[in-house]
Formats: C-alpha cells, structure tokens, sequence
C-alpha cells in the first residue's frame, strides 16, 4: 500500500508538472495571438488589462526545466524572456524606449522558474552561456526595441522550436531592412557587433549570414554597423 501511494504521488508531481509547462505554453500562445500585430506589441492594451500578463508571469516562477531536456529549455527561457521584456515596458508604460527605464537589462529582476534574473543573465547565463553554438537565440529574444527582429504573435514551443529558430532567422537575415546590401557595402546590425563571438565560430558574419540567405552576399564584402533602433515596438 505504502509503496503504491509513493508511485501515485511521484506520478502527480509529474503530471503536474507537465501540466504547468503546457498550460505555459497554450497560454503565452493566447496572449501573445491577442496582444501581437505585424510585429509589434499592444502595450495600451496590456497595460488597461494586466491579469493575463501577470498571470502567465505567476506560471513562469513556479516552472521548474531541467537543461538536458533541451527544447523546453530553450522554449520556455525564450517565451520568458519575451514576456518579462514586455512587463519592464507595461510596469514604465507610456515610455518611448527600452534604454529610458532604468536598469531595464541589468538590474530589474523578474521570477523564473524559481529564481529571481535579470534580462541580461536570461539571456547570457541561462541561453547563450549554455547553448554557446546557437546564435539564433537572437532573432527570436526581442528587446521592445524596433532594431530587434520583431517579435511573432505564437509561442515558441518544444515540439516546433527547431523550425521556429530557423524560420525567425532566415526571414531576418534575408529582410532588406535588416540587412542593407549595396553592391559590395553592406550594413548590417550592431547585434554582430555586440555578440560577434556567437557568430563567427566557422567563419566571419558574412559567412554566418549567408547560410540563411537565398541571395548570397558576395565574398569580400565591405561590412559596417548601423546603429540600432531602440525605438519602442509599440503598435502605433
């Protein structure tokens, strides 16, 4: 009897949570479908209406991933840091830009699966730091600024994560807007700039950028930065 009762409590605390990491998911799904246009993000309406949003924030703090599972890992750190950006913004809201709210990335924290992060070591400790070959973190983790790759109106979940990746970088790499060609000059992002580490692994950051891109920047290329656009992603 002892021993069945074990096995029953050991089975709900996995059920449970399984169940959290998918109500996380379905409901950042719903949240972000609502309050995500063409990129950009409702925050009058957050801001009238913040119970979802903290709602989805109570979730997140009682989540516990384990890294070894990889693509939940890597989704819900994903999602979280997408969703604490836009509460920093709601929580300052009306502002005009990420970088006008103090210690925006480095000093205010938010609670994550148990513990208390700021964006900036969300995004270096918890993902690049232990994933050090994936750069394609940095077209899904979107700053509220307009210089960011925008950010999509679905949740990044386990099962699709791997397309998602793929699917944000190459639509990124291949916009004009984002990378400005012109004849053998081109302009491209201070996000190489500020992690060029990340790209230059097997090669420079034309060579990275071209393994997405359907028409290839010619080898040689003159490459500078353009400065970023920390602009608010509000919907106008």
């Amino acid at each position: 009897m002892k021993k069945t009762l074990i096995v029953l409590f050991v089975l709900s605390i996995q059920f449970g949570f399984s169940q959290t990491t998918a109500d996380f998911f379905n409901k950042t799904d719903r949240f972000l479908k609502t309050h995500v246009s063409n990129g950009r993000v409702d925050y009058k309406s957050i801001k009238k209406k913040p119970s979802g949003l903290d709602e989805l924030l109570r979730i997140a703090s009682k989540i516990k991933v384990d890294k070894s599972k990889t693509t939940t890992y890597q989704a819900f750190y994903i999602n979280a840091y997408n969703l604490a950006v836009i509460k920093g913004i709601i929580d300052n809201y009306p502002t005009k830009s990420p970088l006008d709210i103090k210690g925006f990335f480095d000093k205010n924290t938010y609670a994550l699966a148990g513990n208390k992060i700021t964006l900036n070591n969300l995004e270096n400790n918890i993902l690049r730091k232990n994933f050090p070959n994936e750069a394609r973190f940095h077209f899904v983790l979107v700053c509220a600024g307009l210089g960011c790759p925008p950010i999509i109106a679905t949740a990044y979940r386990p099962t699709v994560l791997e397309k998602q990746l793929q699917q944000q970088t190459v639509k990124a790499l291949n916009n004009p807007d984002f990378i400005k060609v012109k004849g053998e000059k081109v302009q491209i992002s201070q996000l190489f700039e500020w992690y060029k580490v990340d790209f230059t692994h097997h090669g420079s950051e034309i060579d990275y950028i071209n393994t997405f891109r359907k028409e290839k920047i010619t080898e040689g290329a003159k490459v500078s930065y353009y400065p970023y656009d920390w602009r608010l992603n509000d919907i106008q």
